[in-house]
């Protein structure tokens, strides 16, 4: 997630992914779009009231065709619209479906920010808000990291502020210098005159 200045939009394959814990959303301000198949009639009662709750913030959007992919096909467009709306903006594709992938990173050339997340907890400002140890802290700057692909920082000041926005506040500069110490430590990246370069694992 970034520094708050920006929008966050949280768009949910409703065919995929059928999220119970909608409401950890609430003390975020994302804007939530969940995208409903032709054949789904339905939607639990508890995530109807965690939209309710999250109120102008959320909608839903009923897919009206029933091809083999046209749920995906209406997030593609949605994403391409509001981010011609707003280039800043951050999206979150909550999807099992590795079929957004070459989309995905066909956005980020374009420079979009997006990222794909299997459960709404995987999203990195709820992973880190969560966070209260040193490895908690660790495994999610690593995840964002790898699911940044190629528009990764390639300078250890912009490193700091990208983990940084990972978090609710601030992080003193003591518990920063001990993140990249332990990301160095790890060698999932080596400083070389402030140039970064990363050996991660695998998005999987």
């Amino acid at each position: 997630m970034n520094n708050g200045h920006s929008a966050n939009y949280v768009l949910i394959d409703f065919e995929n992914v059928q999220p119970k814990n909608l409401e950890i959303l609430s003390k975020h301000p994302f804007r939530v779009l969940v995208f409903v198949g032709a054949n789904q009639a339905k939607v639990p009662y508890d995530l109807a009231e965690a939209m309710q709750r999250l109120g102008q913030n959320a909608r839903y959007i009923k897919i009206a065709g029933n091809g083999k992919n046209a749920l995906d096909f209406h997030i593609a467009a949605y994403i391409g619209e509001l981010a011609a709306k707003d280039p800043s903006a951050y999206f979150h594709i909550i999807s099992k479906d590795t079929g957004f992938d070459p989309l995905i990173k066909h956005f980020k050339a374009r420079k979009i920010h997006i990222q794909r997340e299997k459960d709404l907890a995987e999203i990195p400002v709820l992973r880190m808000s969560a966070a209260t140890s040193s490895d908690e802290k660790i495994s999610a700057i690593v995840k964002n990291l790898t699911g940044r692909g190629q528009s990764r920082p390639r300078k250890e000041k912009t490193l700091r502020n990208t983990i940084n926005s990972l978090f609710t506040e601030k992080l003193q500069e003591k518990e920063l210098n001990a993140l990249i110490d332990e990301l160095k430590r790890k060698r999932y990246i080596t400083v070389n005159d402030g140039n970064i370069s990363y050996k991660l694992p695998q998005k999987p």
